[in-house]
């Protein structure tokens, strides 16, 4: 009895273990710039239109034109492996070789360039809206990396409103997202229990507020006028540095050096927390790849060397990183900063391929949790991206469809 109970066990951990929520792998240190191209601006959260065509791109700095393959998952509303089979949700099939790369050329960093392009011959689209991965993986089945992305259907239209928080507690630095969902001529059955939301700010998805309810319906509208519930730290205007000419000094570039490859040395930055809040145009954390006399820069773009300095005093307990979209705003060795005591600052170099980047520091505590506005600040003036997805599960379907998003800046923040 006992050993039946210990294997109902096993077998009950190992069911729930093998359908937990989906995360993202790291790439190797090998494997950079990794971008998606559709609607969407590159390397940003890629929200693709059903049947709209899009690539996938990235650098492997091994020179060895090694061979990479691909795979496609589709996924519920939560990261949970969706009940459709393959075949429902992708035209063609998958697993297959990526033919389309390119080596670098006149670079002193060598690379080989390589982009999956859907649709192509083998996987010809995919049919259902919804939540994704691709995985990209190599000769011996070792997984280099996944990402997400959604497929949308534009059936809902979707309002975004950001506001300053009603909480005197927090009212200079945090911002919340109000909206309201317009269901056209789709019949919403149940909508608190089929429709799911989730809010995104400066696509970062690992800082996104789920599947909050609809607090009111007027006729075909569904309104969303949450404050502590949807609302987000407002953070601070990211710093920025351009490094599309390698051979000089751009934005942000305080000195350069040539060695095996050359190096950018950034101006050094300071806390913004405790100082006044300052617009700095910027693009939400994103990076774009960028060279000057060059015809292709995808190939043709260098790798540089770059060097981060904060100056500051040491924050016992806790990790500091250097954090954007140019590693999917993950912290992780490459990313973080060490601790100079004889000059009292904090040191990085990260090798990043030419281009315009956005970038700030953030703490980390030993749980991993990250503090966005422990070094820069959080002010309710900011300029933030919103998205606020919709996602529809009528009743007795099998699977979460996207059906609209909507989104909008707090650049005009009202009340």
């Amino acid at each position: 009895m006992i050993k039946k109970s210990l294997l109902s066990i096993i077998t009950l951990a190992f069911y729930f273990s093998s359908f937990s929520q989906a995360e993202e792998i790291l790439p190797p240190d090998f494997i950079k710039t990794i971008t998606f191209k559709g609607s969407t601006n590159q390397a940003q959260l890629p929200i693709l239109r059903l049947g709209e065509p899009f690539t996938l791109e990235f650098d492997a700095l091994t020179g060895n034109e090694e061979d990479f393959y691909y795979k496609i998952e589709h996924f519920d509303f939560d990261w949970k492996p969706s009940l459709l089979v393959k075949g429902e949700y992708l035209k063609g099939i998958d697993n297959v070789r990526i033919i389309n790369y390119l080596n670098s050329e006149n670079t002193f960093q060598i690379y080989s360039h390589y982009d999956i392009r859907i649709p192509n011959q083998q996987t010809r689209g995919l049919l259902k809206s919804g939540n994704y991965m691709i995985t990209v993986y190599d000769d011996y089945d070792e997984v280099m990396f996944s990402r997400k992305f959604m497929v949308v259907e534009d059936i809902v239209t979707v309002g975004v409103q950001p506001k300053r928080t009603r909480n005197f507690e927090t009212i200079n630095e945090k911002q919340i997202v109000n909206f309201k969902i317009n269901s056209g001529s789709l019949n919403l059955n149940n909508p608190l229990e089929t429709i799911k939301t989730l809010v995104i700010q400066n696509n970062n998805l690992k800082t996104a507020i789920t599947n909050l309810k609809p607090q009111f319906a007027t006729g075909r509208e569904l309104i969303y006028r949450y404050d502590k519930e949807a609302s987000f730290w407002a953070g601070n205007e990211y710093l920025n540095f351009e490094s599309k000419n390698e051979r000089a000094a751009n934005l942000g570039v305080q000195f350069i050096d040539l060695k095996e490859l050359y190096h950018n040395y950034l101006f050094k930055q300071i806390s913004r927390k405790n100082r006044p809040y300052t617009w700095n145009p910027d693009i939400n954390g994103n990076f774009l790849i960028n060279a000057i006399d060059v015809d292709n820069v995808d190939v043709e773009a260098d790798y540089v060397v770059t060097h981060f300095t904060l100056i500051s005093e040491e924050f016992p307990g806790k990790d500091v990183h250097v954090f954007g979209n140019f590693n999917n705003f993950e912290v992780e060795d490459m990313n973080r900063m060490f601790y100079n005591r004889e000059r009292g600052q904090y040191e990085c170099d990260i090798k990043l391929k030419q281009g315009f980047y956005n970038y700030k520091f953030v703490t980390v505590d030993l749980d991993g949790t990250i503090d966005e506005g422990a070094i820069s600040g959080n002010f309710w003036q900011t300029e933030n991206n919103y998205k606020v997805l919709v996602y529809y599960r009528d009743l007795g379907a099998r699977f979460d469809r996207l059906i609209g998003y909507g989104e909008a800046n707090s650049e005009r923040i009202t009340n």
